[in-house]
């Protein structure tokens, strides 16, 4: 089997398609990332993070056992743990990664046979009114995501498959081929 990378701008839909896909392929395996921050009420170690202390984290990057990983916010890191990922590829599993674009370019460095899929708005206009239709960022948090989501899009070119979210039934159905595909 094989690994895919998903990643796509701020409010493009990102959760909501690989939701879908999840439906789709009920044997498609989710990665879960490794936190150093406290779980939040409610949260399972092992099922919403991995939580882990920070010298935990530490030593896991130094052996090389993170295909990614970020400092978030100048406080907690959060990362993919390499060996989950390695055993459901192990088992067969076709295996999916949703990461920022940091991350995705460390998977190409550190997993060069994931295929890369950019998930893209159908425009800028409709990026901008997906995020303020959301509601649930500040007008500053909006206008600091949409710079990132500037820097993002212009990454578009750096990924093996481009899929643009017109509608999440397409977007699913897309994404879909280009896994039964293998890239």
């Amino acid at each position: 089997m094989q690994a895919f990378v998903l990643t796509g701008p701020t409010a493009v839909g990102k959760g909501t398609v690989i939701a879908e896909l999840r439906k789709e392929m009920p044997d498609l395996w989710f990665s879960i990332s490794a936190t150093t921050r406290a779980p939040r009420p409610g949260e399972v170690d092992g099922v919403n993070y991995f939580f882990v202390t920070h010298e935990e984290f530490d030593r896991l990057v130094a052996e090389g056992q993170m295909l990614e990983w970020a400092v978030v916010h100048g406080l907690n890191k959060y990362g993919t743990p390499r060996g989950p990922v390695d055993e459901a590829l192990a088992q067969g599993r076709t295996v999916l990664l949703e990461v920022d674009l940091a991350g995705a370019r460390q998977i190409r460095e550190s997993m060069p046979e994931a295929a890369q899929i950019f998930l893209a708005p159908p425009s800028w206009e409709e990026l901008e009114a997906r995020l303020r239709g959301r509601g649930t960022e500040s007008a500053e948090e909006q206008r600091r995501r949409l710079e990132t989501a500037k820097v993002e899009l212009a990454a578009e070119g750096e990924f093996d498959e481009v899929v643009v979210n017109i509608t999440v039934a397409q977007a699913t159905e897309d994404i879909l081929k280009i896994m039964a595909e293998g890239r």
